[in-house]
């Protein structure tokens, strides 16, 4: 594997980076403290293109690889992870029209998702299903030319403000049908589908997660992704491979940003007549930090490379998200550690990473998931 940037990937970098440090970092305690959306950041975003980093451009996007999508994510989530979340079901979805979709859906969605005029949103998860995603009960019936959606998916990321939402419902109501009764539609907002509770969060604030709720809703056939049923299991599985890089991604911006703090603060904070930098215990933890960030990137590169090939890449997907964020969750609790009492003090940045980095143990399926994902991926490699 090979982290050799090219001209233009490290200056779609460095402009992103740039954009963070005048546009996010300076708002980002504020608006994070209370819980406020953050409009006037995501108006800029799509003034400067970011909606269509990972659209083709020949749709009007920006057609990234899969490797700068994952150090764009980084940066962002250095300055506020919430923002990346905002980018991320949108970017999933892209994902899907590009590789599954048709091209009557590619033509009437990706250019108005690649300016931000239409902001899409991804959404498998249901109040009594979340890991068994094979358990799905959101119904769509056919209906002429149209599918009647009936029930209630959660944990949306944008669920108020996306406007088209890919939605795995089941088509097929047999229960031996399992996963081939599954499909992904193309939701978009009107009579019958509207988001429903905000769901309250320890972190990750300032973008919403709510409820879907589906009431009778009508959607036309031509919504269908790809234009088959029984497809939405590995259309949505395939997709989650671009969730888990951007949340790997995520974990490395986040543990960044907490080591970057927690250097800082050691060479300024004096005790026992020097700075604490000094201290062979506090050097033990910056060395361990700096260490565990910078594998977590290469891993989430790697998968960010087999992606971009066009390669299976649920294992080493599954590997980037699952070190990257335990990793992430490990380094903020030793940059708190290291500030000490201020480290709990809203006064600086450490007590929002650390309450933002548990999401990302959860997120695009848990880590006991990818544990599974791996181990079954690696015995079909390594079958005798």
């Amino acid at each position: 594997m090979s982290v050799v940037l090219s001209p233009e990937q490290r200056e779609i970098v460095a402009t992103v980076r740039e954009f963070v440090e005048r546009e996010i970092i300076p708002v980002a305690p504020r608006l994070e403290h209370d819980d406020i959306f953050p409009d006037e950041i995501v108006e800029r975003m799509k003034q400067l293109g970011f909606f269509g980093f990972a659209i083709p451009e020949r749709y009007g996007g920006a057609g990234l690889d899969y490797v700068t999508y994952a150090l764009v994510v980084e940066e962002i989530s250095r300055g506020w992870m919430s923002v990346s979340g905002i980018l991320n079901t949108h970017f999933i979805v892209a994902y899907l029209l590009a590789t599954v979709g048709t091209e009557e859906q590619r033509r009437r969605f990706l250019p108005p998702m690649a300016t931000g005029a239409i902001r899409a949103g991804f959404s498998m998860s249901e109040p009594g299903c979340g890991s068994d995603v094979q358990a799905v009960q959101t119904r769509a019936r056919r209906d002429g030319d149209a599918y009647v959606i009936d029930g209630t998916k959660m944990w949306a990321t944008n669920g108020e403000r996306a406007q088209l939402v890919a939605t795995l419902v089941r088509t097929d109501p047999d229960p031996a049908a399992r996963h081939r009764g599954l499909s992904c539609i193309l939701c978009e907002k009107g009579p019958g589908f509207r988001a429903g509770r905000a769901i309250e969060k320890l972190g990750y604030k300032g973008v919403e997660t709510t409820e879907l709720v589906f009431e009778g809703n009508r959607q036309p056939v031509a919504n269908l992704l790809g234009g088959t049923e029984g497809q939405g299991f590995p259309q949505m599985m395939a997709a989650i491979e671009v969730g888990r890089i951007n949340v790997a991604a995520r974990g490395v911006g986040v543990a960044r940003a907490a080591f970057e703090h927690a250097i800082r603060y050691a060479q300024e904070r004096q005790t026992f007549g020097q700075p604490i930098a000094q201290h062979q215990a506090i050097q033990f933890k910056l060395a361990d930090m700096a260490t565990k960030i910078e594998a977590a990137r290469l891993l989430t590169l790697r998968a960010a490379e087999q992606k971009d090939r066009g390669e299976r890449a649920d294992v080493e997907a599954g590997m980037a998200k699952l070190f990257a964020t335990e990793a992430c969750h490990e380094v903020v609790l030793e940059a708190m550690r290291i500030f000490g009492g201020y480290g709990y003090s809203k006064e600086y940045p450490v007590e929002r990473l650390y309450r933002d980095a548990p999401l990302l143990l959860i997120g695009e399926g848990t880590n006991e998931i990818q544990r599974l994902v791996i181990a079954r991926g690696l015995l079909q490699r390594y079958a005798i």
